[in-house]
């Protein structure tokens, strides 16, 4: 058992000890007090640059939301001074109305066909803008032009190539002995119409993006599956998709978030939405149409609110398991 020795408070061992100890304090201490006043210095540039965002995020985007919710639960004609709390009621009439079906299928088939036909045609925008041609500079500024365009005007222009009597797609067919269809009239046509024009405005964005990921593919991987013997269609389909899966993914969920949320074309071609009222523009037509029901319109933006949300964490949980990131 080994003993503990012990020094006398006398002793030359004692005082070595405390001078020791004390030195160790005073050379800590101005250490703790330089870390404690750089992280509080640290905490407070943070706050400087994060507190105004997260004060215009809370105000503008979740205070609004909380504001719909609680509207939602309301009978409550727009303009009117008092509003009765009547729970799920919206919701139920909604769900149970003939126009759920109508509206919700709508929104469906808008969203598949703009999501689909924007980033299939986006890529094969892509693939030939990726090649070393002249005149590809110029080809990309006009692809993505229409992207950055105003809705309500390329609405107003394509309501006159789409016009029935006086459209340039109906003077085109009346040159070929054929009639116009009815685009505006016609509520299944009225739905194809905006359809091509959404597509057509937005395509550009898709063939960018995946211009952008064609151009990160790691060039010898390419060179080392065509010295292989590996054609133009199996480099892509094999090699190219793969790899540009994050790409597709990314455009996955914004293409579909976007169409979701299409507006300015729908009120601007369609203003009575026959046949193109999806969910969003159902809510603008209740809420400021000629029904004025604001408590059931903010329940439908509500139902949209939580679409987009389970559709966001489906494509986070399960579709990215399938994307390549290496």
């Amino acid at each position: 058992m080994t003993p503990q020795l012990t020094a006398k408070p006398g002793s030359s061992a004692a005082s070595e000890a405390a001078g020791s100890a004390k030195h160790q304090g005073t050379a800590t201490s101005p250490n703790r007090k330089r870390w404690s006043s750089r992280s509080r210095r640290d905490f407070l540039v943070f706050l400087a640059l994060a507190l105004p965002n997260l004060v215009l995020i809370a105000v503008f985007t979740y205070l609004p939301l909380i504001n719909n919710i609680y509207y939602s639960t309301l009978n409550w004609t727009l303009g009117s001074a008092s509003a009765a709390v009547v729970g799920l009621e919206n919701y139920v009439t909604f769900f149970t109305s003939a126009d759920a079906a109508r509206v919700l299928g709508t929104t469906a088939v808008f969203t598949a066909a703009t999501v689909g036909g924007s980033m299939v045609l986006g890529l094969l925008i892509a693939l030939a803008l990726n090649s070393k041609v002249r005149g590809t500079t110029f080809a990309r500024s006009a692809v993505f032009a229409p992207y950055v365009l105003s809705g309500v005007g390329v609405g107003l222009v394509w309501l006159f190539i789409f016009d029935p009597g006086y459209g340039v797609l109906a003077w085109i067919l009346r040159g070929f002995g054929q009639p116009s269809p009815q685009w505006i009239n016609d509520p299944q046509l009225s739905l194809v119409m905006v359809i091509i024009v959404y597509v057509w405005k937005n395509l550009g964005y898709c063939a960018v993006v995946f211009l952008a990921g064609l151009q990160s593919l790691p060039k010898d991987v390419m060179e080392a599956a065509s010295l292989d013997g590996a054609g133009s269609f199996r480099r892509f389909v094999s090699m190219a998709l793969p790899l540009l899966s994050p790409t597709t993914f990314f455009l996955l969920i914004t293409t579909m978030l976007s169409s979701l949320q299409a507006f300015d074309l729908i009120r601007i071609m369609t203003p009575l939405g026959a046949g193109t009222s999806t969910l969003i523009y159902e809510a603008y037509l209740q809420a400021f149409g000629a029904y004025n029901r604001a408590g059931y319109s903010a329940a439908i933006s509500v139902v949209l609110f939580v679409i987009l949300l389970v559709i966001t964490v489906l494509q986070l949980r399960f579709v990215e398991k399938k994307v390549h990131y290496s």
